[in-house]
């Protein structure tokens, strides 16, 4: 039987793929992986842990709510010394997040205090920021509220879509949990509190939220594309009772000042 920490996994999308990976490449100790059973309405375009999980013969768990006194009593049994939580879609109760003698640490992909909640790079090409970031945080009742262990940031370009600029950010998360895990294991890593002033939150996104409002500005309405294009539900506007998809779109100004760039889609291109 192993001496080294347990480490319960809470993790979905390939960013929780790429961190479980780094630990099972390590040799710690992962008792369990809680994560999602995959969205038969979702276009599953990335690994996911349990692929990870699976080949290292890892426990895999689909509950659809942790939370419930079954569950605590089934996590309490694993007898975890640290949760990692890596993209886990759910939000993991004080209860379970007070069990773990060495903590109970979340990676988001935000430069946190900003983004907080869900779809956070997805917000931020939304909202036409440059750069992106992941962030490693203590798990706290409110999401994405506790304090900062490491974070790092990468740039993104104008004309990223939400893909491009999740490819881009990844590596991030691993290269931030590699700095950390040896402090993590040892309950020694230092903790910064986040400056509630500058908090920002946003909720998760519906393909509904991708109808394109034609009184914003064309910055905006490009933004709106770029965030939510293929392999993501996609922009739209009506037109005469029938769906218009915009997978790419260029402001003039934008097209104008990198013409000699290829586009992530076809440029102007549309799909029905």
């Amino acid at each position: 039987m192993s001496t080294k920490p347990r480490i319960l996994f809470f993790g979905y999308s390939e960013v929780g793929y790429e961190c479980l990976s780094f630990l099972l490449k390590r040799g710690e100790n992962v008792v369990a992986l809680i994560t999602h059973e995959d969205n038969p309405n979702e276009k599953i375009w990335f690994k996911t842990p349990a692929v990870a999980a699976s080949k290292n013969d890892i426990p895999v768990f689909t509950p659809e709510n942790v939370n419930t006194p079954e569950w605590r009593e089934k996590i309490a049994a694993l007898k975890p010394d640290l949760i990692l939580s890596v993209y886990y879609r759910h939000m993991i109760g004080t209860k379970i997040l007070a069990m773990p003698p060495l903590g109970a640490f979340n990676m988001h992909g935000s430069l946190l205090p900003k983004y907080r909640g869900r779809a956070p790079i997805n917000w931020a090409i939304l909202q036409g920021e440059t750069r992106i970031g992941m962030t490693l945080h203590r798990m706290v009742k409110d999401p994405d509220a506790g304090a900062i262990v490491d974070q790092e940031g990468v740039a993104i370009g104008p004309r990223d879509n939400a893909e491009v600029a999740f490819r881009k950010v990844l590596p991030c998360a691993r290269r931030v949990l590699e700095r950390q895990i040896d402090a993590l294991l040892v309950g020694k890593a230092k903790e910064t509190p986040q400056n509630e002033a500058q908090a920002t939150y946003f909720t998760g996104r519906k393909p509904e939220d991708g109808r394109i409002n034609w009184t914003q500005t064309s910055k905006q309405i490009f933004n709106l594309i770029r965030a939510v294009t293929d392999p993501y539900p996609g922009a739209f506007t009506d037109v005469n009772g029938a769906r218009l998809m915009a997978w790419w779109a260029e402001p003039k100004s934008i097209a104008t000042i990198n013409r000699a760039a290829s586009p992530a889609r076809s440029s102007r291109s549309t799909r029905s």
